[in-house]
């Protein structure tokens, strides 16, 4: 937990294989604690083919009972079917805007959301831009994408920076947050005009 507190939570990602891991892992850890998911992340990398969308979304229902019987990930066959089901409609996504990380980022126009948060008790469950990322999530076919879990997405691909301001990261989170080039903005300008 101290590692991926340190070195990943909150650092912004624009890569579609990660924004698809980090889709699988929160879906699979609602109702459960994110230490639980952490500790069989690598045998959710090896069940789901590195988190490889285009792989995924082809999963026969033999492959489906088999990570069922998987010791090394949430066996729950909901959330297997879930990431399987996500993994088509993720490549809907990509198709429709370039990339999976062009549609996402608009939800917070481009740039991390910098919260200023000085207790972990104010840190939210939800937020306006979660709850309208999930409703459209929910529009286009995906599951197990409620507010919350797209909230703590949100929070570990950097599209919120929810590290309080007297963690070490805050700061270096925020400096180091990328700016989206214009190549980036026009693609995001140009699918929603």
């Amino acid at each position: 937990m101290l590692r991926y507190h340190d070195q990943e939570w909150g650092v912004a990602v624009h890569d579609d294989r990660k924004h698809f891991e980090f889709l699988i892992l929160e879906g699979a850890q609602a109702g459960l604690s994110w230490s639980t998911v952490l500790k069989k992340r690598e045998g959710y990398r090896r069940a789901f083919s590195e988190f490889d969308p285009g792989k995924v979304a082809r999963y026969t229902e033999k492959r489906i009972q088999k990570l069922t019987l998987d010791p090394d990930i949430i066996r729950n066959r909901m959330k297997i079917e879930a990431a399987v089901g996500n993994a088509s409609a993720f490549l809907l996504i990509q198709k429709e805007f370039g990339s999976f990380d062009a549609y996402c980022w608009r939800f917070v126009d481009g740039q991390p959301k910098l919260n200023r948060w000085k207790m972990m008790s104010e840190i939210p469950a939800t937020s306006s831009e979660s709850d309208a990322f999930s409703k459209d999530l929910k529009r286009r076919g995906f599951s197990f994408v409620g507010s919350t879990i797209i909230y703590s997405h949100m929070q570990a691909v950097g599209m919120v920076n929810d590290h309080l301001v007297d963690c070490f990261r805050y700061r270096e989170i925020q400096q180091s947050a990328p700016i989206f080039s214009s190549s980036s903005a026009n693609l995001l300008t140009s699918n929603h005009e």
